[in-house]
């Protein structure tokens, strides 16, 4: 199948692959714009953009789409399918009735639950057991459109963002080969969403914020839904501390860095004070007994 490919951040790259192992025919990239990094500001960019760049696609960067700056590569190209992982801007209705096989998005999510731009994080964060990708035919709405496939997997206790988002991508790779491999043959079906919805928006400065008068597992799978980017967010003596890891515990441990929560204690085991690199709490706590969060 001849697909145009839309997407940016590392998630979608394992999509792109995998359509590639499979052998379509990938027409063309379109990615977000360049972006400046590091102190120099120099341009990087996206992880799609690069990998695509270095597989020698076309690869497109507008800057916008809504005004029909994407018709002239969709004439070039004319693509049967356009697959959209993670792109990042909202697609107008003359990039959505142009293919034949419209335009199938691969979802971090079990649709209809948690559509928005966050889903991984709010499902951890919300203390979900299970979450999975969806296929889906994109419409107007925002994570709306009819499904067609689905894969669940199970969050564990030992997941945060970084080990779901990894094991999601790999999943959402083989589920978008799955769907355009049945839309060819005739065997998926839409089906339209229903049932109970969420919302997973963009994570803010206030969504980062820890209040250590939740209960323990809140507290816990805010820190495990923000790590280890961007990081949950407490201060200590009125400066930042980005909290990447914590358990619960019975009570105050000598040696470790213990906080009283609504409903017992939880140690901290991995942070990173203003200015300072990631560590674990015994080894702050050797350069500074009396270290303590502001709460």
């Amino acid at each position: 199948m001849r697909v145009l490919f839309m997407g940016s951040p590392d998630f979608a790259v394992e999509s792109l692959k995998a359509l590639i192992a499979a052998g379509h025919e990938i027409c063309a990239v379109v990615t977000q714009p360049d972006k400046p990094k590091g102190r120099g500001y120099a341009l990087f960019p996206t992880a799609v953009g690069a990998y695509a760049e270095e597989k020698g696609y076309d690869v497109y960067k507008p800057d916008k789409v809504k005004n029909g700056e994407l018709m002239p590569v969709l004439e070039k190209y004319q693509p049967e399918v356009i697959v959209v992982a993670a792109y990042g801007k909202i697609l107008r209705e003359y990039v959505l009735n142009y293919p034949k096989y419209g335009c199938i998005c691969v979802h971090a999510s079990l649709l209809p639950k948690y559509r928005g731009a966050s889903p991984i994080n709010f499902a951890i964060i919300n203390g979900e057991e299970k979450t999975g990708i969806t296929t889906m035919l994109m419409d107007k709405g925002i994570d709306t459109g009819d499904m067609l496939l689905w894969r669940e997997t199970p969050i564990t206790d030992d997941d945060n963002v970084e080990t779901l988002h990894d094991r999601l991508a790999l999943i959402g790779g083989e589920l978008i080969c799955e769907t355009l491999d049945g839309l060819e043959k005739g065997t998926v079906k839409r089906i339209p969403q229903s049932g109970e919805t969420c919302y997973a928006p963009l994570i803010t400065a206030e969504t980062k914020k820890l209040s250590f008068n939740m209960t323990k597992r809140e507290i816990i799978n805010k820190i495990r839904g923000l790590s280890p980017v961007p990081g949950a967010i407490a201060t200590a003596g009125g400066k930042t501390v980005k909290v990447f890891a914590a358990e619960e515990i019975d009570g105050p441990q000598n040696g470790k860095l213990t906080v009283k929560v609504a409903d017992g204690w939880i140690r901290i085991t991995q942070l990173a004070p203003e200015g300072k690199k990631k560590m674990s709490d015994e080894d702050l706590l050797r350069g500074n007994r009396n270290f303590a969060f502001d709460v």
